[in-house]
């Protein structure tokens, strides 16, 4: 199905269920999103700072020349997301009061995609290095598999769940 096409059946049905105008529906994906953001701006943000004082730590010579580029990806990943989970607010700025809520939304809408899941990579990146430095490369690699597993699984499943549920 093509996404005109779900766009309209999705503004037709918030009509429908809840009489919603398109500026009245555009304001509360707006809100949500924001409050999304909220919540894994938090969590990216503390991540970000934890990795970047991971290299004034006395045992952070101890890392293999592995070690070091996995940490040097996930700390970009991390930044990355960051930027992505934080760039809607500036978007905002730029659009504000010139009557942009539908582009604001959904650029945002996309945005929050690619930080979410580029925050799943630096997560599975943190996941990788400790597990790594901690017990063993092959430990690393499994934890890490597992952590992606569990991001693919949760996200796939959500997918599957709401496919049952539509009307």
């Amino acid at each position: 199905m093509d996404s005109g096409r779900l766009e309209r059946d999705d503004a037709d049905w918030n009509f429908r269920a809840r009489h919603e105008t398109e500026t009245q529906r555009l304001d509360r994906n707006w809100n949500g999103l924001l409050q999304e953001l909220r919540v894994v701006q938090t969590g990216v943000q503390l991540l970000t700072g934890f990795l970047l004082t991971l290299p004034f730590q006395e045992r952070f010579g101890e890392l293999t020349d592995a070690e070091v580029l996995i940490y040097l990806v996930t700390v970009a990943l991390s930044v990355t997301s960051t930027m992505l989970l934080v760039a809607p607010v500036g978007i905002h700025r730029m659009l504000f009061r010139l009557h942009a809520l539908y582009d604001l939304v959904a650029v945002a809408h996309r945005l929050a995609i690619c930080g979410i899941t580029t925050l799943a990579m630096a997560l599975i990146g943190v996941v990788l290095l400790i597990f790594s430095f901690v017990v063993s490369p092959v430990v690393g690699v499994a934890a890490a598999a597992v952590a992606v597993a569990l991001f693919l699984g949760l996200w796939l499943f959500a997918g599957i769940l709401q496919g049952r549920h539509r009307e």
